[in-house]
């Protein structure tokens, strides 16, 4: 491993940046090529649904500090197939890259519910710059999706001036956090004006360039349509269909790794920012030392801003039953439940308290 001369990474968002400052920390000094579909650097994606469609948010709410791992960057192709014996990955403007070592990263896109291009979703810069243009006026919005993401959509929706109906199959947020904190921000969201529909048969419909919303055969009348029904790994260019299964040290082959939304790990998917960060870690040092590396030591952590809502949660969820109140106040409280495991998580809600600390309350 040592003998390596090039890397390349494929894929250019936070797990790519991270391998690559990793190589480099980790003393990797040869030829580093990253590929990146998107035009633009590596940027934080949270910020699409947290900064860019707020109002009063920045157009560079997203910018992430120059990188400085002093790679090649081929912006704007992708990867087309990779032959593995010859370790070569060829790419979509008809170039092959030889490599001695690859990290996949490739990623994920938006599963969509139609082909039409009026059909928003949100998982790119240009997805959210577009979206944010079409609230501008202030029209009628559905958002098909009750996830994180969805609420996050509709929530910036809302503080744009928007008519927002959020339609989906199960209470908000339930699945993703547990009853209680899906009750907490469901009530804020239902404050705040947001209307919920649940319904089991949920589809988007064309009516000659038109979108229309059918919930339980119910047809919603609507100027905007954003659908956030999940997303599709990105590993067609390696014949393959879902994520990539990895061990716990993010290896699939021999000199190949691969971290973030394009991989599940030792049997588990996690699609968060952070968890996209401490896979990048691993894995690239797994390439330069092999089983010398650590193995990934991850607990999960995210965080909410929705609705009036801000929320900060260490440990697993969704989270069942009613949690152990530590802090609370007329606007926040400090919060940590224990699962039958005996492990913790700990969440704050509105609650000033730094992500260090929030930690420890989850120790035994």
């Amino acid at each position: 491993m040592s003998s390596m001369r090039r890397v390349v990474v494929v894929g250019n968002g936070i797990a790519g940046l991270t391998s690559c400052e990793t190589l480099r920390a980790e003393g990797f000094d040869g030829d580093l090529v990253v590929v990146g579909a998107e035009p633009e650097p590596a940027y934080s994606r949270p910020a699409l649904s947290k900064a860019l469609l707020k109002p009063d948010g920045g157009l560079d709410g997203h910018e992430l500090a120059p990188a400085s791992h002093g790679a090649t960057e081929l912006r704007g192709v992708h990867a087309t197939a990779l032959d593995a014996d010859a370790r070569r990955v060829a790419l979509s403007d008809g170039s092959l890259l030889d490599y001695d070592g690859l990290v996949i990263a490739s990623g994920s896109r938006a599963r969509r519910l139609t082909d039409s291009p009026h059909e928003h979703t949100l998982r790119e810069l240009r997805d959210a710059v577009a979206l944010r243009g079409a609230l501008a006026g202030r029209p009628s919005v559905t958002v098909v999706g009750g996830g994180v993401l969805g609420m996050e959509v509709a929530s910036g929706a809302l503080a744009a001036g928007c008519d927002v109906t959020l339609v989906a199959n199960a209470v908000p947020m339930v699945r993703q956090l547990g009853p209680y904190l899906a009750g907490v921000l469901g009530a804020s969201a239902t404050a705040q004006g947001l209307k919920t529909m649940v319904a089991r048969d949920v589809r988007v419909v064309d009516r000659g360039g038109h979108l229309q919303v059918s919930a339980d055969d119910r047809m919603i009348e609507t100027d905007v349509v954003v659908t956030v029904v999940g997303d599709l790994p990105n590993t067609e260019w390696l014949g393959h269909s879902g994520p990539l299964h990895t061990d716990s040290r993010g290896r699939l082959g021999d000199g190949v790794v691969a971290a973030g939304d394009v991989a599940r790990w030792d049997g588990i998917r996690t699609p968060l920012w952070t968890s996209a960060i401490e896979q990048a870690k691993v894995a690239a040092a797994t390439l330069l030392r092999g089983d010398d590396a650590p193995v990934l030591a991850f607990q999960p952590y995210f965080w909410i801003e929705q609705f009036g809502i801000h929320l900060k949660a260490v440990g697993g969820i969704p989270l069942d039953g009613d949690p152990e109140v530590l802090e609370q106040d007329d606007v926040g409280q400090l919060l940590r439940w224990t699962h039958d495991d005996g492990t913790r998580t700990a969440v704050s809600v509105n609650w000033r308290i730094p992500i260090p600390k929030l930690r420890r309350l989850t120790a035994a």
